[in-house]
């Protein structure tokens, strides 16, 4: 089944409980946490103490992005706080093999998050020790961005990677999805898709609409 993780970024954090509960009627799938830290992108979001207010609000799954430098020194922190999934970036960390190994040891689903000039070949052989690879389909760092149609060959490629080794690894998509833009990637088999301005949030539908409608291409 195909995963549906709105961005709590770009919902509406001073009403963000009501959010979360609406989200959740909606049957969403999980929460997606971006951590920004104005150095690795050039923009803040979300910090430590919204992220535990998050977790006292919702049982779902929560799903951290983390958008930063050096991500190795906060994994303890992140995995004792009840954080489900964390993905970091391979172009943020110089032994990303041990990043992961720190995170699947606290038993936490573990990801690559790549930028849209990063190549597939760089993590290909990282594939064996990862839960998912989050494809970044903007450059991190903004909400409203424009789609970068050459992630629909990057994640072709990896697909022909993943079946070819036959890995157990997930494929999300992150960045300007519309609904046809999930159309799309969902028939080259992507696992699950961040939700944020471009299909779910500041619409006139309200969520169980929009995910419903989703679920249903």
């Amino acid at each position: 089944m195909v995963k549906f993780f709105p961005s709590l970024m770009c919902a509406d954090i001073s009403n963000i409980r009501d959010e979360i509960r609406a989200l959740e009627d909606a049957d969403v799938d999980g929460f997606h946490l971006d951590l920004m830290d104005g150095k690795f992108v050039p923009n803040f979001a979300l910090g430590l103490e919204d992220i535990k207010a998050i977790r006292r609000l919702t049982d779902k799954p929560l799903d951290l992005h983390l958008m930063i430098d050096e991500p190795e020194q906060y994994i303890d922190l992140f995995c004792d706080i009840n954080i489900d999934m964390i993905s970091v970036h391979f172009e943020s960390c110089v032994h990303i093999d041990r990043v992961i190994k720190k995170i699947k040891n606290k038993e936490k689903k573990a990801g690559i998050a790549i930028n849209p000039g990063t190549s597939i070949d760089s993590i290909k052989y990282l594939l064996s020790e990862v839960d998912f690879i989050l494809i970044m389909s903007v450059n991190p760092g903004f909400a409203g961005q424009s789609f970068i149609d050459y992630v629909f060959d990057k994640v072709k490629d990896l697909k022909k990677i993943i079946d070819k080794k036959n890995h157990n690894v997930e494929i999300y998509a992150d960045g300007a999805l519309s609904l046809e833009k999930i159309r799309m990637l969902k028939s080259e088999k992507v696992n699950g898709f961040v939700l944020g301005t471009s299909v779910l949030f500041n619409k006139s539908k309200d969520y169980s609409e929009i995910i419903n409608n989703l679920r249903a291409l």
